[in-house]
C-alpha cells in the first residue's frame, strides 16, 4: 500500500495568501484552506505548528514575491536605471492579485505591531531598490527622495482613485505621470 501523499507546505501557502488577499487574515482559517484545497485540516499540522506559524509562512512569501522577485526581474533583463524603472512600474500595473495582497498587508498593519513592523520593512527595501534607480540620473539627494516618494505614491494609491482621464486611459495617465519621473 502507498503512503498517503500529502498536500504540499507550498500549497498551503498560496491557498493562504488567496484567502489573506480575498478577506484579510481573518479570512485565513484552517478549515476553510483545507477545503479549498480538498483535503483534511490534518494535512495542515504536518506543515505548520499552529495558524500563527501559517500567517509568518504566508508573509515571508509575500514580502519574497514582491520584493525579492520583483528586483530579481527587473534586474535579469539588464538594462539602465530608466529602463528598469520602466519596468518596475510595468510589473507594479501587470497584475491585480499581488496588489490585493499588499493592500491586505496594509490593512493588518493598522491592527498588528509585527505585520506594521515588516510592511515598513518591505516599503523601507522598494523605496531603497527605487532610490538605488533614480540615483543613477538624478544627484540630488531630496529630488531623488520626492521621486521616489510619487512613484511608490502611484503604485499604490492609483488603485484607490477613480476618477475617469477624459480620452486618456488609466495606463495611458500613469505612463504620462511616471515618464515626468525619469526626465
Amino acid at each position: 500500500m502507498a503512503a498517503p501523499t500529502r498536500t504540499p507546505r507550498s500549497s498551503w501557502i498560496e491557498a493562504g495568501l488567496r484567502a489573506l488577499a480575498g478577506g484579510g487574515p481573518d479570512a485565513v482559517r484552517i478549515e476553510p484552506l483545507a477545503q479549498a484545497l480538498g483535503v483534511t485540516r490534518g494535512g495542515f499540522y504536518w506543515h505548520f505548528d499552529d495558524r500563527r506559524a501559517l500567517l509568518e509562512e504566508i508573509l515571508d512569501a509575500w514580502e519574497r514575491v514582491s520584493v525579492d522577485e520583483v528586483i530579481e526581474r527587473v534586474e535579469g533583463e539588464g538594462g539602465d536605471a530608466r529602463a528598469k524603472l520602466r519596468r518596475l512600474s510595468s510589473l507594479a500595473a501587470s497584475s491585480d492579485e499581488p496588489l490585493s495582497i499588499d493592500l491586505a498587508v496594509r490593512d493588518w498593519a493598522r491592527r498588528e505591531q509585527t505585520v506594521a513592523a515588516r510592511l515598513r520593512r518591505v516599503d523601507n527595501r522598494r523605496m531603497d531598490y527605487m532610490r538605488s534607480l533614480f540615483g543613477a540620473f538624478c544627484s540630488d539627494e531630496d529630488d531623488v527622495e520626492a521621486r521616489c516618494m510619487v512613484f511608490y505614491s502611484l503604485w499604490i494609491g492609483n488603485h484607490f482613485i477613480a476618477a475617469d482621464h477624459g480620452t486618456r486611459s488609466r495606463a495611458d495617465v500613469l505612463k504620462l505621470a511616471l515618464g515626468q519621473l525619469e526626465a
